[in-house]
C-alpha cells in the first residue's frame, strides 16, 4: 500500500500568470520536484497553474525562489512570480521589511513592497541590467547583438530582437498579434536551433511611444496570460528599435505592467500587482 504525503501550498497570481507556491522555510520537500511541478500544474488533475514556485531560505539574500514550469523544467527567473513571493513573505509574517532581496538562478533581485493597511498592493522589482550580448542570451549569431534579425518559420519571416532578463527572450513586432496562430508559431520559435537553451517569445504591437501590447509564448509553459521578464525584454527591445520610450506600459492578456529601463544605471524596473487566490493541501500518493 503506497503512502500518502500532504503538501501545503498557496495559489497566487500576478496579472493572470498563476503559480502554486510552497513555503519551504517551514516544510522540507523530499520529493521529485520536477515531477511534482508537472502534476500540480495540471489544470484538470492537479491544482492548475503555469508552474510551481518554491520559497526557501538563502544565505545570500532574505529568501530564495526556485521556479519550475508546468513541463517540469526549471527556469532562471519569473517576474510575476517574484512579486508574489514578496507579497507572500510579508503577509505571511516571514519578514517585516518593505524592501527585501530574493536569490534566483538569475542572480539576486531587490523588491520594494508598496504596503497599505498591512497588505502588499504592488511590488517594484529591480530586474537588473538587460543582457544584449548574443552569446550570453544565448542566441547563435555572427554579430555581437541580435537586433532586428530575420528568422524564417515555414513561409513566414520574423524580425527578432533578443534580450536576456536572466532568461532568454525573442521579441518580434507586428500589428496582428491577436490573429496569429501562437500554438504553431510559439513552439517553432521557442525550439529554433539558434537558441541553445530554447527561448521565450514575445509578439508585440506598438500602440504608441508609452504603450505596448504583448502576447507571450513561454518556454516550457506555452501561452500564458502574462510574463514579467518578457514585458521587461519587450520594452528593452522596443527602445533598441526606437519604437517606445524607456518608461512604458505593457498590456498583456492578464493585465498591465509598468516597465522602466533606467538610463542612468541601465537597470530595468518592473511594477505590478500580486494576489493570493487560495490556500490548500495537495495529496501525493
Amino acid at each position: 500500500m503506497s503512502s500518502i504525503k500532504t503538501v501545503k501550498f498557496t495559489k497566487m497570481q500576478g496579472i493572470g500568470n498563476d503559480y502554486v507556491y510552497i513555503d519551504c522555510t517551514k516544510q522540507m520537500l523530499d520529493l521529485d520536484i520536477a515531477n511534482l511541478a508537472v502534476k500540480i500544474s495540471d489544470r484538470h488533475f492537479g491544482v492548475g497553474s503555469d508552474g510551481l514556485v518554491l520559497i526557501l531560505l538563502s544565505n545570500k539574500a532574505d529568501f530564495m525562489m526556485r521556479m519550475f514550469n508546468s513541463d517540469g523544467s526549471e527556469a532562471e527567473m519569473c517576474g510575476n512570480a517574484i512579486r508574489c513571493v514578496g507579497k507572500y513573505a510579508y503577509e505571511r509574517g516571514l519578514t517585516n521589511k518593505d524592501t527585501i532581496s530574493i536569490e534566483t538562478l538569475a542572480g539576486i533581485k531587490v523588491l520594494k513592497l508598496n504596503i497599505k493597511d498591512e497588505k502588499v498592493v504592488s511590488v517594484i522589482v529591480d530586474m537588473g541590467e538587460p543582457v544584449l550580448a548574443a552569446e550570453k542570451i544565448p542566441v547563435i549569431s555572427r554579430k555581437g547583438e541580435f537586433v532586428t534579425e530575420n528568422i524564417q518559420v515555414d513561409d513566414n519571416f520574423f524580425a527578432l530582437t533578443c534580450v536576456s532578463m536572466g532568461n532568454p527572450h525573442a521579441v518580434t513586432f507586428m500589428d496582428n498579434i491577436n490573429e496569429i496562430n501562437i500554438e504553431r508559431l510559439g513552439p517553432s520559435l521557442e525550439n529554433n536551433s539558434i537558441f541553445p537553451k530554447k527561448t521565450n517569445v514575445e509578439f508585440v504591437k506598438v500602440i504608441d511611444r508609452q504603450t505596448l501590447e504583448m502576447r507571450v509564448w513561454e518556454r516550457g509553459a506555452g501561452e500564458t496570460l502574462a510574463c514579467g521578464t518578457g514585458a521587461c525584454a519587450t520594452v528593452v527591445a522596443a527602445v533598441l528599435n526606437n519604437l517606445c520610450d524607456r518608461k512604458s506600459v505593457v498590456k498583456l492578456i492578464g493585465g498591465e505592467l509598468q516597465i522602466e529601463w533606467d538610463e542612468k544605471n541601465n537597470h530595468v524596473f518592473m511594477t505590478g500587482p500580486a494576489q493570493i487566490v487560495f490556500d490548500g493541501e495537495y495529496y501525493i500518493s
